[in-house]
């Protein structure tokens, strides 16, 4: 494909004036003459700003390689525009607490050029004195005005609230928000226990006071760099002013073109405010192009393009960086065929998801091994499999436990992860098992479940009145034993853990393949069934 920025699916174009109350933002309806029906602003008023940016990449190395492409793409065809250009990132770039996936992640935004990040959760998946460690050699910028850092914390200094930075003469202040659920987000680790998150409406108070003293510095171009989620951005872009551009992440929406009322909102002030938001796991990547009208640093033209990043093939130099980080990857076997690919991998069944954690349940030797359906982020394709490519599919990076539950614990897990029809975004997900099977309706409720014994055995479980005293052993990591994505209560800080290992499911299911010794068929075998009602 030949990547173009004028010429780019799903762009949104507007082309109007100033406030809202002389006349509406439309990206569906362009006037060629609406600058002759409304006063014209002077050329020499008028700013270009150009906006590559990216989100939630969640450490996909694939994925990165090939963003980075068509980053040099880019800047081939840019490199006489005369826009002032940045290079931005709305967090959770990287992914996980292995330190080579940090450093990977650093290597890539250095390589592309970003100019600043905000923090995601994933960032925190390693503790503070290794997060401070990674971020040494990052030539960009780490936001987060929200994060409680304490002092003389290794973080302290490290991450800063905002900026304010000059392209060719124009100045802009950049603000970042970590993500309010941040705690919730990330495990029972460090990060958890040092770094403390603002409530939102504080967040919001924040926001306005720091734009505001932007304002009386005369700065009147603000961009926010928002891991907080669509609708928490909503809520800034029409509950403060001052803020122009939301660089958002968190909930991985796409966001296509400018659509008024979904990413094109207007402030307190009745000013145009444009959020971004580019998907999930490096599968797109943003081009924004603002023109401002420097004086009252307000928008008057936007068009947002939106790119899958499988349009191109991997960088080989940035490729081959990520292998002398990684290290090289291990030919494992061959996949002879997989079943179709899920459309919502929060709230359907996934083969990908059951290989993975039968693989788990088989290597620990347990009764059941359960994850978070956010957990797995890739997919297996036929042909020759390595264990880079098994990395892909869970690229987190937790570490495994075994521990006991009651067999209420594991059917209250399971109804908190089926409520996820029924909650907004889908979220957190149903739970994706080995060693289980379960029917769930389409209105979250759970309709059946039974345990499935090491034999094959089928034995149903009451779910109205599940037995307190049958206990099962159970393999899962330690971002779900911790009580994320609220599946269960906190074993781990409740030193209810029976054995920690050093390792995720990637080096599990690596070890599984190569026993098996055999091409792979990996199937959706029935273990959840979704129904209509």
């Amino acid at each position: 494909m030949n990547f173009s920025i004028n010429n780019i699916q799903n762009s949104g174009y507007i082309t109007k004036v100033s406030l809202r109350q002389n006349i509406s933002f439309s990206a569906n309806n362009i006037q060629k003459d609406s600058f002759e029906k409304e006063k014209k602003l002077a050329t020499d008023n008028l700013v270009q700003t150009d906006i590559f940016y990216i989100n939630d990449n969640h450490g996909r190395i694939g994925n990165m390689a090939r963003i980075y492409t068509a980053k040099t793409m880019y800047d081939n065809l840019t490199k006489d525009s005369k826009a002032d250009k940045f290079v931005l990132a709305a967090g959770d770039i990287s992914a996980g607490a292995d330190l080579h996936i940090v450093k990977a992640a650093n290597t890539y935004m250095n390589g592309l050029g970003v100019d600043a990040t905000s923090d995601g959760n994933h960032e925190y998946d390693a503790s503070p004195s290794e997060i401070a460690e990674s971020k040494k050699g990052a030539k960009f910028k780490s936001l987060g005005m929200n994060l409680q850092i304490p002092k003389g914390n290794p973080l302290d200094g490290i991450v800063e609230k905002s900026f304010i930075t000059e392209k060719n003469g124009h100045k802009y202040a950049i603000i970042g928000l970590a993500p309010p659920d941040l705690h919730e987000r990330i495990r029972d680790n460090e990060s958890r226990k040092q770094i403390g998150i603002d409530d939102f409406e504080k967040t919001l108070k924040d926001i306005q006071q720091l734009a505001d003293d932007y304002k009386k510095q005369g700065i009147n171009k603000i961009i926010l760099l928002s891991h907080c989620g669509l609708e928490k951005d909503q809520r800034i872009a029409r509950e403060t002013s001052g803020i122009d551009v939301i660089i958002g992440g968190h909930t991985h929406d796409l966001l296509e073109g400018i659509k008024e009322g979904k990413n094109l909102l207007y402030s307190k002030s009745n000013e145009p405010v444009i959020i971004t938001q580019a998907g999930k796991d490096g599968e797109y990547f943003g081009d924004l192009k603002i023109t401002w009208d420097d004086k009252k640093g307000i928008i008057v033209k936007a068009q947002n393009n939106v790119t899958a990043s499988n349009n191109f093939k991997r960088n080989r130099v940035i490729k081959g960086v990520f292998d002398q980080i990684l290290g090289k990857s291990e030919h494992l076997g061959t996949i002879k065929s997989v079943a179709p690919l899920a459309k919502n991998r929060l709230i359907e069944p996934n083969a990908n998801g059951f290989f993975i954690m039968d693989a788990v349940k088989n290597e620990l030797g347990t009764d059941l091994a359960i994850t978070n359906a956010g957990n797995i982020r890739g997919f297996f394709e036929p042909g020759e499999l390595d264990s880079r490519q098994v990395f892909e599919v869970v690229p987190l990076k937790n570490n495994m436990v075994k521990l006991k539950l009651t067999e209420k614990e594991v059917v209250d897990a399971v109804k908190n992860g089926v409520k996820s029809f029924i909650n907004p975004g889908n979220r957190p997900g149903i739970v994706i098992p080995s060693g289980l099977k379960y029917t769930v309706s389409k209105k979250g409720e759970l309709k059946a479940m039974s345990f499935i014994d090491k034999s094959g055995k089928e034995v149903p479980i009451d779910i109205n009145n599940p037995n307190p005293n049958k206990i099962y052993t159970v393999a899962m990591d330690d971002f779900l034993a911790s009580g994320g994505d609220n599946l269960i209560t906190n074993k781990v800080a409740a030193n209810l853990i029976d054995e920690k290992f050093d390792f995720d499911k990637d080096k599990l299911t690596c070890d599984y393949v190569k026993k098996l010794n055999t091409p792979l068929e990996i199937k959706d075998d029935g273990r959840i069934t979704v129904v209509d009602a």
